[in-house]
């Protein structure tokens, strides 16, 4: 082993490990938003089958990764702890690259490449689910990797920049997409006597037979690259203690850290390690009750709603090219992401989620006054959009998974992030697969403005619910250690 004797500490080594783990959070984003531009495509493709692909299938094949995203972040648990966080984090990579490539071949050697069919539909749903348990596994393991490697004073920033990292990942995929469609346009679907077609096949072929896939495989590049990352970064030292591990402990420490303040640190966390087989209620219901809400609410608050189907969004608006827009809203969540990786440390975790909340619920409320009153600006419903995800990403974004990561003892870490996270996935799939059917609800003379209105008022409502429960229940965890959650939690049992 190398001597850690008089070893400093080295901010380039940490930022180096953390950079590799928010490819995970990439990859997090880039899985989940390249549905927003492939589904139009998808949708029109599957249209030609021998089976009616109505609105609500469509809805739960646009979110079928989400169900493998619910396994794997109830797995992470049991794998973090097994084989450890980064060995975890490598499954998830691997994960990822197979689910680009079986998305773009889902015929691969059972069907004929080109035919949609219910079995092709399923296998490509399969191929899905598969990157879903990756995205579920990354959700879970990469903040607690970050949070777990991290100096109490700037763990907050740190896991911040993996929020930084998912909306990167989906203005790249945006990108990304916007180049694949390029001068190709994307079908326009309408009910017919209240049957969906396609209008204008002939225009829309390319992007209904070869765009979709492109926008699938893309992801293989970003994957495969995480995947060999991964390989070279260390274990977490908090693992390493709770694993007997001890000297491999503290040369991360002190690699990190400095020798003198990573045997400090050591000791704290052996300290809180000695009983590693509490069960998941040792600290209370309290803490898990909070960590599940936080998880419900960053998903019923209907973000994933607008992130998933942005270009459909944009295109009912009538405001130009829907592509286009989504690429600027990107911009706009990348910048206000920024905001709270920069202030959460100095302002703290509940004042951003209360403000966000407040935003929010401002922006979901101005998109449904704009289908309730005739006569407002158009440009009103996109102002608000903005301002609602914006909103988003400076709050609940980002903060919820620095809270995931940080609010659960030691001893109970890995399972309690599980349970939390397993809910969030949970609640984006009723959201995201509720959406589509919600937005396109008609009601006498309102039409189509009904189910619009109801939407985001119903999302305006669960905002300031959001903001009730964190001024209430949620504590303020800036500047405390990991090892200080057994002591705050243990008070209030």
């Amino acid at each position: 082993m190398t001597s850690t004797h008089n070893q400093p500490g080295s901010r380039a080594y940490l930022f180096s490990i953390v950079l590799v783990a928010i490819i995970g959070g990439l990859l997090f984003g880039y899985d989940t938003a390249v549905i927003s531009g492939a589904e139009k495509g998808l949708q029109a493709f599957f249209m030609g089958a021998d089976f009616a692909y109505t609105d609500t299938i469509h809805g739960l094949t646009s979110s079928s990764a989400l169900i493998g995203c619910i396994i794997g972040s109830a797995l992470s648990g049991l794998l973090a702890g097994s084989l450890g966080r980064k060995r975890s984090l490598f499954v998830a990579g691997v994960l990822f690259f197979l689910s680009a490539l079986g998305s773009y071949n889902p015929e691969f050697l059972l069907f004929d490449y080109g035919e949609p069919s219910f079995g092709l539909l399923v296998a490509f749903n399969l191929y899905r689910v598969l990157g879903g348990i990756g995205v579920g596994l990354a959700s879970a393991i990469c903040p607690m990797y970050i949070a777990e490697i991290a100096p109490s004073d700037i763990r907050g920033t740190l896991v911040s920049w993996n929020q930084f990292a998912i909306i990167f990942g989906q203005l790249v995929v945006y990108f990304v997409n916007f180049l694949i469609l390029g001068s190709n346009v994307n079908p326009v679907i309408d009910l017919v006597e209240g049957v969906n077609r396609i209008m204008n096949p002939e225009a829309a072929a390319w992007t209904i037979e070869t765009g979709w896939r492109l926008m699938f495989v893309s992801e293989a590049v970003p994957a495969g690259l995480f995947a060999l990352l991964v390989l070279l970064v260390p274990e977490t030292p908090r693992y390493l203690a709770m694993t007997g591990r001890d000297s491999q402990a503290l040369e991360v420490l002190s690699r990190i850290n400095g020798d003198a303040q990573a045997r400090t640190i050591l000791a704290e966390i052996k300290a809180t390690t000695h009983e590693k087989t509490e069960r998941l209620f040792t600290y209370g219901w309290l803490v898990i009750f909070v960590g599940i809400m936080l998880s419900v609410f960053q998903q019923a608050v209907g973000i994933n709603a607008v992130l998933y189907f942005a270009p459909r969004i944009f295109d009912t608006m009538g405001m130009g090219n829907p592509m286009v827009q989504t690429v600027f809203m990107g911009i706009v969540n990348i910048l206000f992401t920024l905001l709270a990786v920069f202030t959460v440390e100095k302002w703290g975790r509940k004042p951003l989620l209360i403000y966000g909340s407040i935003g929010m619920a401002a922006g979901a409320f101005g998109v449904a006054l704009s289908n309730a009153v005739a006569g407002l600006p158009a440009l009103l419903p996109v102002v608000s959009i903005m301002v609602y995800s914006a909103s988003f990403m400076f709050s609940w974004g980002p903060i919820c998974w620095v809270l995931i990561a940080e609010i659960f003892p030691n001893t109970i870490r890995g399972a309690a992030v599980a349970v939390a996270v397993a809910f969030q996935w949970i609640f984006n799939f009723i959201v995201s697969s509720t959406f589509l059917p919600m937005y396109n609800m008609r009601l006498g003379d309102m039409g189509e403005n009904f189910g619009h209105m109801f939407a985001y008022g119903l999302y305006g409502v669960i905002c300031i619910a959001a903001a009730l429960f964190v001024w209430r229940l949620v504590p303020e965890t800036k500047g405390k250690t990991l090892e200080d959650m057994s002591k705050l939690w243990g008070r209030k049992r």
